[in-house]
């Protein structure tokens, strides 16, 4: 009879060992890659949604309006594009191309505002341009994480800070060549952008 051969004990330990230490580097590895995973998901959910948010400021911009709006109380004209110190929120303007496709009661412009709250840029829009006293605003969550938003308005002169420019106030109708806008977030710093006023 054949005497049957097989591993010594320390041979099995040996090998249990090296499996131990091949499977502990696998485990580390594939804890790695999806940790990298979860990261990279994250970012991109970050990227699409800063990258909503700057469309949607982008399509607003690109259709301003030069309608003039009323005060609250309904005795003056308000500039079609208001941004300075003395205004409730960074930028207010009317906009147009509002589509109706069900035919609604209501004007085809419709008065903007943007702001940032609580770290979250807010769109908020009237569903009359000449809104009255007392009337709220709909308000949209754009994103979170913004410290702040600033606008600048180029116009021949060169580059303002508020709009309507300095002694140009008497025209309502004033439109700037381009608008730049910087969000200033978080996580991400500042994303500056410049839009072309169609004229």
């Amino acid at each position: 009879m054949r005497r049957v051969q097989g591993f010594t004990l320390l041979e099995v330990l040996i090998a249990v060992g090296i499996f131990a230490v091949i499977g502990v580097m696998a485990y580390g590895g594939l804890q790695a890659v999806l940790a990298q995973q979860v990261i990279a998901k994250a970012n991109a959910d970050r990227f699409r949604e800063i990258q909503f948010a700057m469309q949607q400021i982008t399509r607003d911009l690109y259709q301003l309006n030069p309608r003039p709006v009323r005060e609250e109380l309904g005795d003056s004209s308000r500039s079609a594009l208001l941004a300075d110190a003395r205004n409730r929120h960074p930028l207010e303007f009317t906009r147009g191309g509002w589509s109706n496709p069900l035919g609604q009661p209501r004007a085809a412009v419709q008065r903007v505002a943007y702001d940032v709250e609580e770290d979250r840029l807010l769109r908020l829009h009237w569903f009359v341009p000449d809104h009255t006293l007392g009337e709220e605003p709909v308000e949209r969550e754009l994103l979170d994480g913004v410290r702040e938003i600033r606008f600048r308005f180029l116009r021949s002169e060169g580059w303002s800070d508020e709009w309507p420019p300095g002694l140009a106030t008497s025209n309502p109708r004033l439109m700037p060549i381009a608008v730049e806008f910087v969000l200033d977030l978080e996580d991400w710093g500042e994303i500056r952008r410049v839009i072309e006023v169609p004229r």
